[in-house]
């Protein structure tokens, strides 16, 4: 089932191990939390500012108050976005978490097309001992968060079923406006996913899948399926070519939204200030047998 999000703030209220919902908070915060200029010191271009004013202002204001876990977030541009892209607010996105977790927080952009350069880049950074092989309690201690729009979205996914093979747990995947690339099964949650959410808008030629499923609901929560509606909000795109901003108006949407990049930080925000020992009381089962070497060097250019 989808939610329909049109004009209102939302604010996810997660209670870990029991269900997690988005759930309406109320009216609009006042209108400085949105204002850009909150993003001026990291974040480049009137577009992704706008798309990213509400995050900085949350991260900003809690930057000082809380204590993170060693986390590693990997993000995915779409089409043939180029990784260091900072037209793309999920490239500065990025930036801003690195500023919010400077110490405790590994945040890199990836092509979708560079999915395995992106895996290994994960078994790198796990491989705390650096013997070029994992060991179980190197993979137990992972604290992965992966996110991505369009193809990287699909790509997302990839990610995770790839680290699943590897018998390695990821705490979030977060798809906006997911668009299948070929031979990728971004529709099914891999069971070494905790938590899945999903944002999609229905529009324009490009537009993300509408439900996104867990392949084993008892180990993946999956947040939600949250259709996003511009219906008398406007979005600045500017950062896309005019063609591009009215062939595929809502898929450029919903990757400006700042709605949308508020509710990433804060599901993000949450899983990087959880405790391990509440990781630990929740944790899934062990992983199936469907086991893999997990040397770095089994992941070839």
């Amino acid at each position: 089932m989808a939610i329909v999000l049109a004009g209102t703030w939302l604010q996810p209220c997660f209670t870990w191990g029991q269900s997690l919902a988005l759930i309406e908070a109320g009216t609009a915060p006042p209108r400085a939390s949105t204002d850009p200029a909150c993003c001026n010191e990291s974040v480049s271009g009137k577009s992704v500012r706008a798309a990213l004013g509400r995050v900085c202002l949350r991260e900003r204001k809690n930057k000082e108050s809380v204590s993170a876990r060693k986390a590693i977030v990997i993000g995915f541009v779409g089409g043939f976005v180029s990784r260091d892209d900072i037209k793309h607010p999920e490239v500065q996105f990025a930036e801003v978490l690195r500023q919010a977790y400077p110490s405790t927080a590994h945040v890199e952009v990836f092509s979708n097309h560079d999915g395995k350069g992106a895996l290994r880049r994960v078994l790198q950074l796990l491989d705390a001992n650096n013997d070029g092989v994992l060991q179980d309690c190197e993979k137990q201690r992972a604290a992965i968060v992966v996110y991505g729009h369009s193809w990287g979205a699909s790509q997302t996914v990839t990610l995770a079923r790839q680290l699943e093979r590897l018998q390695i747990p990821v705490l979030l995947t977060v798809q906006l406006d997911s668009v299948h690339k070929p031979g990728h099964k971004d529709a099914v949650i891999p069971s070494n996913v905790r938590n899945a959410v999903n944002f999609f808008q229905t529009n324009g030629v490009i537009h993300g899948r509408s439900q996104m499923s867990a392949e084993d609901p008892e180990r993946t929560h999956i947040i939600g399926n949250f259709q996003m509606s511009y219906q008398g909000r406007r979005i600045d795109c500017n950062n896309y070519p005019w063609i591009a901003r009215h062939l595929n108006r809502g898929h450029h949407q919903i990757e400006n939204d700042p709605l949308v990049w508020e509710q990433v930080a804060f599901m993000i925000d949450l899983e990087l200030t959880k405790s391990t020992s509440a990781d630990e009381t929740s944790a899934p089962p062990a992983s199936s047998p469907r086991e893999e070497s997990a040397t770095l060097t089994s992941v070839k250019k």
